[in-house]
């Protein structure tokens, strides 16, 4: 179900193995060279380029990258116990192939030892970690079923016996009005699909999974296309949709349930893990600019006015989650109260809010909007996974009521601090259609490279104050 999070995940686990390998195989040579001198350590680092595939070929024909969650202990270890003596018989081979002259049986002994034992107690660590995780309900894709059928019933037994799939039902929907239950395996029938919209809308949810007879396909349609105009995947176990910019992938969900799905967007896993990684060294990186700066910051604003260093204002992420968006307070305490006096003067149409000289900024408010350092402790929100370094700008919970079907795409991703939107000039940007138009075209163009492109402008702006609000 979690096919682009999966790949992530199995890139970096494939990383660490390899990590792991090769301490293993430093540390015996170590060893082994504590007994008598065998010669330079890189005359033996050409038996790498042998064990390293080996190991990769068994460790993922026993099932080491895909869910160990359901795997016990004991089977986990015994696993590992074959791929390293099966990989011990072919890289012997292999290597007595490559150098019949033979080679330090005892080196490579302890390697398959040590090889053994960091492999075990690593994917011990991660199979805790990862139940740690999910225990605190982090991570998790959100789904909606519709459908209050035995094909249902099947799916939800699937994924109540796989919790490490990451996925959390967020209810069910039914076909009618007839005799409709309240809850169904214990999960609560949120209504019909005739409200499936505007129940999308008022939940986070991530994907929608259609579970219906055949003789509901013609009625459907519609509903794909609002969802596929709202940004949230759909899956089925029917065929022969047809959908607009959605790409389709017909695969089996866990070898038992044929499954079609349809997402409006589609990013590579390689860049996916790429963008995560740029994002934690980034907000590593601007968490200690933040802190460098902010007994400065913090001095100033305590000076100018009273109230709080920060400012958290709640906004709506990737699929509707909640979460709080972090600031340098920039302007008075009673700035949310003048909203709304304020609002006949919003000089934006659409769902967003913005006036020219907002009387509700303070003075060192407007230094640090003009320079963007208010946005330094949304660093703070990257780290934690809550935004991106370039995204969509994270609404309020009240503009996104505010949105039409197609806007809602554009919080279909994580929110970022900077986007296409912050540097193609939003000060000559006054209408919020035009504002849509740019995320989308960003989601559908997404790269790792578009991402860099946008930082460097960004970088551009900040300093000589294009765009600058």
């Amino acid at each position: 179900m979690l096919k682009q999070q999966a790949k992530q995940f199995t890139i970096l686990c494939k990383l660490i193995d390899i990590i792991l390998i090769y301490i293993a195989f430093a540390a015996a040579y170590e060893v082994r060279s504590k007994i008598s001198n065998i010669g330079d350590f890189y005359h033996y680092l050409w038996v790498l380029l042998v064990i390293i595939p080996v190991w990769h070929l068994l460790l993922s024909k026993y099932g080491m990258y895909a869910s160990t969650r359901t795997h016990s202990i004991p089977k986990l270890i015994s696993d590992l116990v074959k791929v390293h003596i099966i990989g011990g018989v072919i890289t012997a081979s292999l290597i007595y192939f490559i150098e019949p002259g033979g080679f330090r049986r005892i080196l490579f002994g302890i390697f398959i030892l040590l090889s053994f034992l960091l492999l075990t107690l690593g994917k011990l660590a991660l199979k805790l970690i990862l139940s740690h995780i999910r225990r605190r309900g982090y991570n998790f894709r959100n789904i909606l079923i519709v459908g209050t059928n035995e094909r249902s019933k099947r799916f939800i037994h699937l994924v109540e016996q796989h919790s490490d799939w990451g996925l959390k039902i967020v209810g069910f929907l039914g076909v009618k009005t007839n005799s409709l239950p309240d809850t169904l395996s214990g999960y609560k029938v949120l209504g019909t699909m005739a409200q499936l919209v505007d129940i999308c809308k008022s939940n986070p949810v991530d994907e929608v999974v259609f579970c219906l007879s055949r003789q509901w396909e013609e009625n459907i349609d519609d509903y794909l296309h609002d969802l596929e105009e709202m940004g949230i995947t759909v899956r089925m176990v029917l065929d022969h949709y047809e959908m607009r910019i959605s790409r389709r992938e017909m695969s089996m969900f866990h070898d038992e349930i044929p499954i079609l799905t349809f997402y409006s967007k589609n990013f590579d896993a390689t860049q996916l893990f790429l963008k995560r990684c740029l994002d934690f060294l980034g907000s590593t990186m601007g968490l200690l600019i933040t802190g460098a700066l902010y007994p400065f910051i913090a001095l100033a604003i305590r000076l100018d006015s009273t109230g709080p260093i920060f400012f958290g204002q709640e906004r709506v992420g990737e699929n509707g989650r909640i979460f709080k968006c972090w600031k340098f307070r920039s302007m008075y305490l009673d700035a949310e109260e003048r909203k709304k006096e304020l609002e006949h003067l919003n000089e934006m149409s659409g769902a967003i809010f913005k006036i020219a000289h907002d009387p509700r900024i303070t003075r060192v408010g407007k230094f640090l909007r003009k320079t963007s350092l208010d946005e330094l402790p949304q660093f703070w929100n990257v780290f934690r996974g809550e935004m991106s370094l370039v995204g969509t700008r994270p609404p309020t919970p009240d503009e996104v009521a505010k949105y039409e079907n197609w806007h809602r795409r554009r919080i279909s991703i994580r929110p970022g601090i900077t986007g296409l939107w912050q540097v193609s000039g939003r000060n000559r940007i006054n209408e919020f259609d035009e504002i849509v138009k740019l995320d989308l075209k960003y989601i559908d163009q997404w790269s790792i490279w578009l991402d860099l492109k946008i930082i460097f402008k960004t970088v551009g702006v900040v300093f000589f104050g294009t765009g600058a609000q």
